[in-house]
């Protein structure tokens, strides 16, 4: 049985990291207590730590479910807001680091600092160059295996290197009428998996249609393009920086077919369960978080189509070929049939709703 809200556990390493600044007296915390944290995680150290003045910015919705389940305050920071103190804890793409970057210094106070750390694994000298091409020189420490580093107080900012790089978070074209940015699954191609299910998806898919872990909306515009009697299209996604190239995406491809199809994008975490019923469900559901593989997670999206399900509903799934759903499926479905086996994937599709 899958928990509600699974996710894999988060590493507290580079979070506890983050702070050592602080215990060693290198920096102090900030007199008025306004701190914004970007890419929060939640911990003990966080937990620890934090006042009512921080802001916590995290667009996982499990990760951001978790901060404020630890009564953290968690939301958007407004575009003219500055802070004294701007914790970042960097993503592994390099854009949507430099991205994430440029973000921090836009929202830094004068004479703030901006602190990041990243794990040496993970790419921390490379992390640690980007920032210091756009602030100077910096302060840093290392611990746990981590890279921490830090601006000085009111460093000078490269202004037109900021600039360029806030501009790499912003949608952009990857193949023709289909636009991603940095940082998302597959973001700058069409995934193979999704590619292999959308080829064949059957053309008597009907009704409302949910699609689970839809990121920047691939499949969901060959549901629109292959599936002429879909009327309404419930896309989820926990990434909240998926949401804006899937409407676009979405927008687009109902405008080539040319009829009207109700399109809604859901910042939702699938396991959780879904909040209406549907006709049919197509998911490339994810089975990592990070370099962990999840098999577990997987088994969740399942689980949530299957209760989403109306009787007659029908699941269609691609997975990699060695992902063992299939006992999950048997449980869940009565008729289970392996579609095809290629290229590593395989296609299956459920229908028959155990009760």
């Amino acid at each position: 049985m899958i928990p509600a809200g699974f996710s894999a556990p988060a590493p507290d390493v580079a979070l506890d990291a983050l702070f050592v600044p602080f215990a060693s007296g290198e920096l102090r915390w900030p007199e008025d207590g306004r701190v914004l944290f970007l890419r929060a995680r939640d911990g003990f150290r966080l937990r620890e730590l934090a006042r009512p003045g921080w802001l916590c910015v995290q667009g996982f919705k499990p990760f951001a479910e978790a901060l404020q389940r630890s009564g953290l305050n968690v939301g958007e920071v407004a575009t003219d807001e500055r802070f004294p103190l701007v914790l970042v804890l960097p993503p592994r793409q390099r854009d949507e680091m430099r991205a994430l970057f440029a973000q921090a210094l836009q929202h830094v106070a004068p004479g703030g600092v901006v602190l990041a750390c990243v794990p040496n694994a993970e790419g921390a000298k490379s992390a640690e160059g980007d920032l210091m091409r756009l602030a100077g020189p910096l302060r840093s420490v290392s611990k746990h295996k981590c890279r921490v580093f830090w601006t000085k107080p009111g460093a000078p900012v490269d202004v037109a290197v900021r600039d360029e790089w806030l501009a790499l978070d912003a949608p952009r074209e990857i193949a023709p009428g289909l636009v991603s940015r940095p940082g998302l699954f597959a973001w700058n191609r069409i995934d193979a998996a999704s590619a292999l299910l959308a080829e064949h998806l059957p053309d008597d898919l009907h009704g409302r249609v949910a699609d689970l872990g839809a990121g920047y909306g691939y499949l969901s515009t060959q549901v629109v393009a292959r599936c002429p009697r879909v009327t309404a299209l419930d896309l989820y996604e926990a990434e909240a920086r998926a949401l804006e190239p899937a409407r676009m995406n979405l927008a687009k491809a109902v405008a080539d077919c040319g009829r009207e199809i109700a399109v809604a994008t859901h910042w939702h975490d699938v396991t959780r369960g879904l909040p209406q019923r549907y006709d049919a469900i197509v998911s490339n559901p994810p089975f990592h978080q990070g370099r962990a593989d999840l098999p577990d997670l997987g088994r969740a999206f399942i689980g949530a189509a299957a209760d989403a399900l109306l009787p007659h509903g029908r699941l269609w799934l691609v997975a990699n070929r060695h992902l063992p759903y299939e006992a999950t499926l048997a449980e869940r479905f009565g008729i289970v049939r392996a579609v095809t086996v290629q290229a590593g994937f395989k296609i299956i599709e459920a229908s028959g709703v155990r009760t």
